[in-house]
C-alpha cells in the first residue's frame, strides 16, 4: 500500500461501515504507466488491499464514487472496474473532473458495509 498523498487516512472504520479514501494507480508511491486501463487495474488492486487489511472485501462495498479526467476513458474504465467487482454491483457515481492528484486519470473512493463481529 502506498502512503497517502495528503493529510488523511486511507481507510477508516466507523462502526459497521468502512470508508476508503480516493485511490489512484500508485505502486510504491509511483504512478503506473499504461493509461487508464493500467491505472484502473492498480486503483482497484489498491482498494481491494485496503479493504482486506481490515477484514473486508470488494463484495462488501456498497457505494463508490469514481472520478475521471476524461469521459472518453469511460468505456475502458468501466471494463476494468466491472472485472474487479465481478458480479457484485455497488451503487456508484462517476464524474468528470478537471484534474486529480499525481496527474491520475482515474480515482475511486468507496464505502463498505461489514458488521463488526
Amino acid at each position: 500500500m502506498s502512503k497517502p498523498l495528503g493529510p488523511y487516512v486511507p481507510i477508516l472504520r466507523a462502526g459497521d461501515f468502512i470508508y476508503v479514501s480516493g485511490q489512484g494507480g500508485l505502486v510504491d508511491g509511483v504512478k503506473v504507466a499504461g493509461g487508464v486501463a493500467a491505472e484502473t487495474t492498480q486503483t482497484m488492486k489498491n482498494l481491494r488491499e485496503l479493504l482486506e487489511s481490515v477484514g473486508a472485501s470488494l463484495d462488501d462495498v456498497v457505494k463508490t464514487t469514481c472520478f475521471l479526467t476524461d469521459m472518453e476513458n469511460y468505456a475502458k474504465f468501466n471494463s476494468v472496474y466491472s472485472d474487479a467487482f465481478g458480479d457484485h454491483r455497488p451503487t456508484r457515481s462517476c464524474v468528470a473532473v478537471a484534474a486529480l492528484p499525481a496527474n491520475f486519470l482515474v480515482e475511486v473512493e468507496a464505502v463498505a458495509y461489514k458488521p463488526v463481529d
